[in-house]
């Protein structure tokens, strides 16, 4: 019964976060399982662009450390924020949500270019974090107990909480400043006066992940309408008999 609870909770996860999460997941498995290491996976444009190692830009993201409380404490906020995203301001907008990633991603690997980053999963979670507090900025938050403050403080106290556990606060920062990025050009600048939207999202990713919108004026040939349903024809024959 537990493991039918379980299998019915993935399969009800939306794609893009049960795909992110179940690559963190088994990339973190395979390490703890010595199938791979940290040093096959981190970020190093040396390795990247002379010996064409392309697979780092992605597993960066993939690896959160090993089997421990921060580990734990990284994927429930991914899958957490991942999802209510792609189920609230994104719902319906899968392509959107994929274009969110890819902007993310590229812009923290510009940043990776100039600094010593070996793994921006955690700033990719961040940035996850930052959007959905922007874009929920009346929903009252609760951290441990200890804190009450309103969403959009959320990245902040985590941030906060990082340096108390002796962390680095430069990939949490990074975070920030990326899904600031992406708020500001997606929510804010499109909506000043003189202002235009300027992400847009590339036509290949929809035909990928977007279902497309049936045609009003379609008409099914004979063979593929319902039996049930008449053509329009027989509908007018039945009003006007002759």
């Amino acid at each position: 019964m537990a493991y039918q609870g379980f299998a019915q909770e993935y399969l009800g996860m939306p794609a893009v976060t049960r795909a992110y999460t179940t690559a963190c997941v088994l990339t973190t498995a395979a390490v703890q399982l010595e199938f791979i290491t940290p040093f096959q996976l981190y970020f190093n444009p040396d390795l990247i662009f002379r010996k064409f190692q392309i697979w780092r830009l992605i597993t960066n993201f993939l690896f959160f450390g090993p089997l421990g409380f921060s580990f734990f404490f990284n994927m429930i906020f991914l899958y957490r924020y991942c999802r209510m995203l792609e189920e609230g301001s994104f719902r319906g907008r899968t392509a959107d949500f994929v274009f969110m990633f890819l902007f993310g991603g590229f812009l923290m690997t510009l940043f990776g270019l100039f600094a010593s980053l070996f793994f921006l999963g955690q700033a990719f979670t961040i940035m996850l974090v930052y959007v959905w507090s922007r874009r929920n900025p009346y929903i009252r938050m609760n951290f441990f107990g200890l804190l009450n403050f309103q969403a959009p403080f959320l990245p902040w106290v985590l941030m906060g909480f990082s340096l108390l556990l002796g962390n680095s606060i430069i990939i949490d920062l990074l975070g920030i400043a990326v899904g600031h990025i992406y708020y500001f050009l997606e929510d804010v600048f499109p909506n000043q006066p003189g202002g235009k939207k300027l992400l847009l999202t590339p036509s290949f990713l929809k035909m990928v992940f977007d279902t497309p919108e049936e045609d009003p004026n379609y008409n099914p040939l004979p063979e593929d309408r319902p039996e049930h349903q008449p053509r329009d024809q027989d509908q007018n024959v039945q009003q006007h008999p002759q």
